[in-house]
């Protein structure tokens, strides 16, 4: 075979996702067992691979899905379903809530410093869902609110679910995590301090709607920018979007309070409806003592907490977890490297920790926790299957030399422009599967064996595809049919598509120039 039909062959599995998904809209558990399948089957017939090692890939692609990544996921969920079992969310959202009446200070508040909180926290949609609804309720329009939240729901994807998708993208393409952390928080700076205000002007639909609170807009961005660059060049992947988000929703109402806009702005279509909606929110607010505030934000207090309590900046304790960890050599192909499997320290082991500390504090029994974690386990199945199935495919292609194949056509075609269009790979897996963590499982070995290919540094432009993979997902189908659902807005998802792709084509191409021109 030659180069372009090797990689024509080698294109097929990813073909498929990308057909099943994104056109013939066949739900992921399935798409994606199907893809591994036929992975399975174009390795061995198409590229000889050993019926065995074939099999001991699948299962290295198997084991790694469950530990750490769905590990990982299934601690987030169970938080976050902790705090909204308790009512802790509710009050959490009630102090956000209360702190303005202005409209444009409750979206920088809600839709992006709480949206990526929660992004950060837990991810799968509840950045969407919940800060959607909450806007709702303070008088938003249904639509406004939907599109004010899958634009601000873009750059904390890339740290999502406490780093998973960093974590997982380290593990697939075999690169530095720190590294590839930073240069993921560089690539998406820009980003951070443009979206608070790009988010006001969406809203205002004027320039002039900036006046009074182009400060806060800056203050919104910059203390998301700052926290997150230091926290990813000194920490890691699992506190970068957590402590970014924290820092700017403190700024950015310290900066509110401080400097209040000198003209409350409401939407034009508005009455007396929204105010009694903020009093409603700011009497739940003002009846909460200060045991209340604390015990709600507790189990990402303790996240917080505990994850930097085991990184690098405490040697101690840093060292004595890393000892507790197992190798496991299950691919023995050319290639193949023990598996290190850390029991301990794993944000989901800590995060799961600091979920049943935090719900004592909130008032959870241990029976109520245990019946929590067991729904949060059902309800995760399907996500389970998709996962696993998608990461051994990864690796099947991987290890065949599929994904080599196609590396090296891409680099033949693309020449030193690559870079150019490695964003846009990462904004095409997550516009298709909806998730960050699997666009980069998909395409992440790829953006690196390109690189690599081409001469750049395979770190850059593998982050590149985290960054890209952040644009697509304000137009993924999956993303667009929670915020509808959330706003009662089932119906309108074509409106919704319309608005946020011309946002999502300026991402991906100012993306794309940033990677070249830095590359």
């Amino acid at each position: 075979m030659n180069m372009y039909t090797s990689a024509a062959i080698a294109f097929i599995p990813l073909l498929w996702l990308l057909t099943s998904l994104g056109v013939l809209k066949m739900p992921a558990h399935k798409a994606t067992i199907i893809g591994l399948a036929v992975s399975a089957i174009i390795a061995v017939l198409a590229w000889n691979m050993p019926v065995s090692l074939m099999l001991k890939a699948a299962l290295e692609g198997i084991v790694m899905a469950v530990w750490p990544i769905l590990w990982v996921i299934l601690a987030a969920i169970f938080t976050y379903n902790v705090s909204v079992e308790t009512g802790a969310m509710d009050k959490m959202r009630d102090q956000i809530a209360s702190l303005s009446d202005d409209r444009r200070i409750q979206a920088l508040l809600i839709a992006w410093g709480f949206g990526a909180f929660l992004e950060a926290a837990a991810g799968f949609g509840t950045a969407v869902a919940i800060p959607a609804a909450i806007l709702i309720g303070l008088g938003f329009e249904p639509l406004a609110a939907a599109v004010l939240c899958l634009i601000a729901n873009t750059v904390p994807v890339a740290f999502g679910a406490v780093g998973i998708p960093v974590t997982t993208l380290a593990q697939v393409a075999d690169l530095p995590v720190m590294d590839l952390t930073y240069d993921i928080a560089l690539q998406l700076t820009p980003f951070v301090i443009i979206i608070p205000a790009g988010l006001i002007l969406m809203m205002t639909r004027s320039v002039a709607g900036l006046k009074g609170v182009t400060g806060a807009a800056l203050v919104a961005g910059i203390s998301f920018a700052i926290p997150q660059l230091l926290i990813a060049k000194f920490v890691g992947p699992q506190l970068t979007a957590i402590g970014a988000s924290i820092v700017s929703m403190a700024a950015t109402a310290l900066w509110a309070k401080h400097f209040p806009p000198p003209e409350i702005w409401h939407f034009p279509f508005e009455g007396t409806k929204g105010a009694e909606k903020r009093k409603i929110g700011v009497r739940a607010a003002d009846n909460q003592t200060v045991f209340d505030q604390v015990a709600a934000w507790a189990p990402y207090l303790l996240i917080l907490v505990f994850i930097l309590a085991t990184s690098p900046l405490v040697p101690t304790l840093n060292a004595a977890f890393s000892h507790v960890k197992s190798y496991i050599l299950i691919y023995n192909g050319p290639g193949g490297k023990p598996l290190a499997i850390d029991w301990l320290l794993t944000p989901g082991t800590l995060i799961v920790i600091a979920a049943i500390i935090g719900g004592f504090i909130q008032g959870a029994s241990a029976a109520g926790l245990v019946k929590i974690l067991y729904k949060t386990f059902v309800n995760l199945k399907k996500t389970s299957i998709t996962i696993i199935s998608i990461v051994a495919l990864a690796k099947i292609m991987s290890y065949s030399g599929m994904v080599a194949a196609i590396a090296l056509a891409l680099a033949k075609v693309t020449g030193s422009a690559y870079p150019l269009l490695a964003p846009a790979l990462g904004a095409l897996g997550t516009f298709v599967t909806g998730s960050d963590t699997s666009a980069n499982v998909l395409f992440g070995p790829l953006q690196k064996q390109t690189a690599l290919q081409i001469g750049v540094d395979p770190t850059w432009i593998a982050a590149s595809n985290t960054t890209g993979a952040t644009a697509g997902k304000m137009i993924s189908p999956q993303s667009i049919a929670i915020a509808t659902t959330a706003t009662g807005q089932s119906g309108k998802e074509g409106e919704i598509l319309a608005i946020t792709f011309k946002y999502c084509l300026g991402y991906v191409i100012l993306a794309g120039l940033l990677v070249y021109f830095f590359a």
